[in-house]
């Protein structure tokens, strides 16, 4: 599904003043259940950013045209979903990952990413970065200066004993642009921060296509 005005918000957060904030690093992770939209469509939280448009999707095996994919079914199993909102803001945006069908009390990484999903996790590029690593030579690059949840959009979550998540990020990211991210993907592991393995976190599990 492609993204659209919300019908009603996402979880509502404050805007935080300075760098971003996300799951394992000092950000908003809860394991609240999703609520009906009216008319059956996709859950959302109670709560929310006023304004977002929204990327929802629900993991299927690998076709052309499929928004959400997931490579590994025994990690994001065939049927969980997910959906993304990003509401732009004067000095930033506040991202929202909700997600339902996840292996109960498992913790995952998750990062925005440059180009849209492919038939396998590497199609979907680097991770998005507000300002890019000049001496990047991995794919992600792994420099903590540059590999940070300030730079880079790091919505890491555990997902609660109904396989349910919901965490935000807030940052001076500009995701409305022409280098604006293409792709959500959802890692095996959590996110490392140490130097020289910064951003990695593990197989490429899954990945939602973001509205061009």
């Amino acid at each position: 599904m492609r993204r659209r005005p919300a019908l009603t918000a996402l979880l509502l957060v404050p805007a935080l003043a300075a760098g971003a904030t996300a799951c394992g690093t000092g950000g908003d992770e809860t394991g609240a259940l999703p609520v009906p939209r009216p008319g059956g469509s996709a859950p959302i939280v109670p709560g929310g950013v006023l304004g977002a448009g929204i990327d929802e999707g629900t993991f299927a095996p690998w076709a052309v045209n499929e928004t959400a994919v997931t490579y590994d079914p025994a990690v994001v199993p065939v049927g969980a979903t997910a959906s993304l909102s990003i509401a732009p803001e004067t000095n930033g945006a506040t991202v929202t990952l909700l997600v339902t069908g996840m292996l109960a009390k498992r913790g995952y990484g998750a990062h925005l990413h440059t180009a849209p999903c492919g038939p396998d996790g590497a199609a979907a590029g680097p991770h998005y970065q507000h300002t890019a690593d000049p001496a990047a030579t991995a794919d992600p690059s792994v420099d903590s200066a540059y590999a940070n949840p300030a730079n880079e959009v790091w919505l890491d979550f555990t997902a609660d004993d109904r396989g349910a998540a919901t965490v935000t990020a807030s940052g001076a990211w500009k995701l409305d642009g022409p280098d604006r991210p293409r792709s959500l993907v959802i890692h095996a592991d959590r996110t490392a921060t140490a130097d020289g393995a910064a951003g990695t976190a593990g197989p490429r599990a899954a990945c939602l296509t973001l509205s061009a």
